[in-house]
């Protein structure tokens, strides 16, 4: 995997050398536009608007609009000449509890790894972070943007999650009713809850969905017909209380019967046929 970037820890008047790895992949299944009556790919071309020619990624450079139809370009070269090495250094700003962040704040993760030379300093900040059970408010840039971030200690590294800031945040878009609820139905709230606790296993857990998405296009390519997926039929109509009682009886006979793992191989799709680079 290739570093995304490098750069440092800087904790107090320790400077640690670390890179910083992506933390996430999308697995979700890709489809190209085709042209609905003969199949054929949709292509989209880059044109220049004052000469009508197609242009090629190489001779394509960034630009600001500063008034109508002015540009100023502004190159890879010249946004890492104005970067200092303070702007590459990951800056700690203070120590604090994860719960004290709102997870609306959480943007991208990384994975943070020592670079050569950086090995104990690196440990010392992780074990020292887990045992007090902190973790590191802190800023960076990284490409083009100065991002608020968190590092957080795991047992088997640090792990880096970007945060949004306070001006990126929408307020909720409408006001809602909340109603008076009695204590019975927030006791049963409760004891719902606690009958469905159990630790997190992400082993158990899959895309059910892409596994459908992916057996249907199985079934297309092996010309079979596609089956509607049967709806699950409506339970009887109860009142919040009852609904609450039958979902803790529920929820207690799952936890009596032996967990199955969820984890299953994904089936394969077919290898796309390559194509002639021509368009």
């Amino acid at each position: 995997m290739a570093v995304m970037q490098k750069g440092a820890i800087s904790f107090g008047l320790v400077y640690i050398p670390v890179g910083l790895y992506t933390a996430s992949q999308d697995s979700d299944i890709a489809f190209n536009q085709l042209h609905k009556a003969d199949k054929s790919r949709i292509r989209y071309k880059k044109v220049c608007a004052h000469c009508g020619k197609e242009v090629e990624s190489k001779d394509i450079v960034r630009g600001f609009q500063y008034a109508k139809d002015q540009y100023v370009v502004v190159t890879d070269e010249e946004i890492e000449a104005i970067k200092t090495k303070k702007d590459r250094t990951i800056s700690i700003l203070s120590f604090l509890s994860l719960d004290e962040i709102s997870p609306i704040y959480y943007d991208k993760a990384y994975h943070v790894v020592p670079e050569k030379g950086g090995g104990k300093a690196f440990e010392l900040l992780r074990r020292a972070m887990m045992k007090k059970q902190r973790a590191a408010l802190g800023k960076t840039v990284l490409q083009n943007s100065e991002k608020l971030l968190v590092l957080i200690p795991r047992e088997d590294g640090i792990l880096l999650e970007t945060l949004l800031f306070e001006a990126e945040i929408k307020e909720i878009p409408i006001d809602y009713e909340k109603p008076a609820v009695s204590e019975a139905e927030l006791g049963m709230a409760e004891l719902l809850i606690e009958s469905m606790e159990q630790p997190f296993a992400p082993e158990n857990y899959r895309d059910e969905f892409q596994e459908k998405l992916k057996a249907l296009i199985a079934d297309k390519i092996a010309g079979k017909a596609v089956v509607r997926a049967k709806e699950e039929k409506p339970g009887a109509v109860l009142d919040l209380m009852e609904a609450l009682k039958a979902s803790v009886k529920s929820a207690e006979l799952k936890k009596t019967k032996p967990q199955k793992s969820q984890k299953a191989k994904k089936p394969p799709l077919p290898r796309p046929a390559r194509q002639s680079r021509k368009a």
